[in-house]
C-alpha cells in the first residue's frame, strides 16, 4: 500500500517471464511500438515519446539535460520532496534556479506561478502528483499561465499519469515525465517522456552534456525500419509494460480515473471514521495517495513499522520534515476494494495496540459505504 512501486498484475508478471526477445529484431520492435503508442494514448498526445531503462529520476534528469544550457534560469515549483529533487538536478547541471516553494502539504497556485514568471526564464518545472505529501497540483490552470510565457512547461507525473487526468496536448505541456511502476501497473525500471515540438526546438539548442539521456539518439533508433532503443533496454520490463498498457486499454482511461477516485474516497472515509485528520490541501484531488496525520501520541514511523512487521502490509512513512508526523496509504495502480478494506482493518488494530482509542470496524464500514454507493 505504498505510492510505488505498486503491485503488478499476474498478466504482467507472466509477460515478464516470457522467453527473452532480441532487442535488435522485429519481436522487440513490435513491443516498443506497442508501448510507445500506448503511452501516447495515456498521455492524450500526438507528441513523440522517448523511453529509457531507468528510474523516474532518470526521466527527470533527461528533461533537464535535453532542454537547457548551463546558466539558464528556470522556475522550480516545489510542494514537497520531489520538487526539491528537481531543484537539486537543475543545480547539479549549473542552472540558475528560481524556487517557488510551498509549505509541504500545500498545492501550487497558478497566480503564484504567474507572479514568479519573469523575463528570461527558460522553463517551469513542477510535479503533478507529489507523493511525499499526497497532493496533486492542478496542472491545467498552471499550464495556461505558462503558455503566455515563452518558457517550457515540464511536468513530473511519475506517480500521476494513468491515475489522475493529464491532458498533455489540450493543456499545452511541453515535457511530461512518467514511470512504469505506479498507476500503469508495471515493474520499476522504465521512464518515459512526452516531448512537444517546442521542447524539441529547445533540445536542438541545449548544450548541457548528455550521452545516455540524448533524446535525439532515442528518436533516431525508434524511427529505424524496426523500432529500437539506442542501447540495450530492459527487454522484459518493456514486455511487461506492453501488457500493462493493454490492461489499461481494456479498462478504458476514464474508467481507470474513476477507479482511482473511488479507492481514494473509500480510503479517506475510512481513516476519517477513526477520527484521524487527512494531511494536505485539496485532498479530494489526491486520488493516488492518501496522507494521514499521525494522531497525538503515535509516531507515524512506529505505526507503519508495526503494520509491516505484524500484518505484512506496507504503508509509507513520512519523509524528511514529515518523518513521524504522517503516514501514507497508496492506492494508485493495481489495487481493488479488498486491498483497501484489509488495509483499514489492520490500521485499526495497529492504532489500538499503540494506545489510540479505536472502535473496531468503523474504518472498514465507512469505506464499504463508499464502495457500495459507487456501485
Amino acid at each position: 500500500m505504498t505510492p510505488g512501486p505498486t503491485p503488478v498484475p499476474p498478466e504482467v508478471l507472466l509477460a515478464q517471464g516470457s522467453p527473452i526477445v532480441y532487442h535488435r529484431g522485429p519481436g522487440f520492435g513490435r513491443v516498443l511500438r506497442e508501448v510507445t503508442e500506448g503511452l501516447q494514448w495515456i498521455y492524450q498526445t500526438k507528441n513523440d515519446i522517448v523511453t529509457f531503462t531507468c528510474s523516474g529520476t532518470g526521466g527527470m534528469e533527461s528533461a533537464v539535460v535535453n532542454c537547457f544550457s548551463p546558466g539558464d534560469r528556470v522556475l522550480v515549483v516545489s510542494v514537497g520532496n520531489f520538487g526539491t529533487r528537481f531543484k537539486k538536478i537543475c543545480e547539479a547541471y549549473g542552472l540558475d534556479v528560481k524556487l517557488l516553494e510551498y509549505e509541504w502539504g500545500k498545492t501550487a497556485k497558478a497566480a503564484d506561478v504567474q507572479a514568479a514568471l519573469e523575463p528570461g526564464i527558460k522553463g517551469v518545472l513542477i510535479q503533478h502528483s507529489e507523493t511525499s505529501t499526497g497532493v496533486i497540483n492542478d496542472i491545467e490552470p498552471i499550464a495556461a499561465v505558462v503558455r503566455e510565457h515563452p518558457a517550457l512547461f515540464v511536468v513530473d507525473s511519475i506517480s500521476g499519469v494513468g491515475g489522475a487526468p493529464l491532458k498533455v496536448d489540450e493543456w499545452g505541456i511541453d515535457v511530461a515525465i512518467g514511470g512504469s511502476q505506479k498507476a500503469l501497473m508495471g515493474s520499476p525500471g522504465i521512464a518515459f517522456i512526452a516531448v512537444s515540438e517546442a521542447a524539441w526546438a529547445a533540445h536542438a539548442n541545449a548544450t548541457l552534456p548528455r550521452f545516455y539521456w540524448d533524446w535525439t539518439a532515442v528518436k533516431k533508433a525508434y524511427e529505424r525500419p524496426e523500432p529500437e532503443t539506442p542501447y540495450t533496454p530492459a527487454v522484459h520490463l518493456y514486455m511487461g509494460l506492453a501488457e500493462a498498457i493493454g490492461l489499461l486499454r481494456e479498462e478504458g482511461l476514464e474508467n481507470a480515473y474513476k477507479r482511482h477516485a473511488v479507492l481514494s474516497r473509500a480510503t479517506k472515509a475510512g481513516v476519517q471514521a477513526l477520527g484521524l485528520d487527512l494531511f494536505g490541501e485539496d485532498v479530494e484531488r489526491a486520488v493516488c495517495v492518501t496522507a494521514v496525520k499521525s494522531p497525538e501520541g503515535v509516531d507515524g514511523d512506529k505505526l507503519t513499522a508495526l503494520i509491516r512487521a505484524k500484518y505484512g502490509i506496507i504503508f509509507a512513512p513520512g519523509q524528511d520534515v514529515l518523518k513521524g508526523k504522517i503516514f501514507r496509504i497508496g492506492h494508485v495502480g493495481y489495487f481493488e476494494r479488498a486491498d483497501i478494506l484489509q488495509a483499514l482493518a489492520v490500521l485499526e488494530l495497529a492504532l489500538e495496540e499503540l494506545g489510540y482509542p479505536v472502535k473496531r470496524g468503523d474504518a472498514v464500514a465507512a469505506a464499504e459505504e463508499v464502495f457500495t454507493q459507487a456501485g
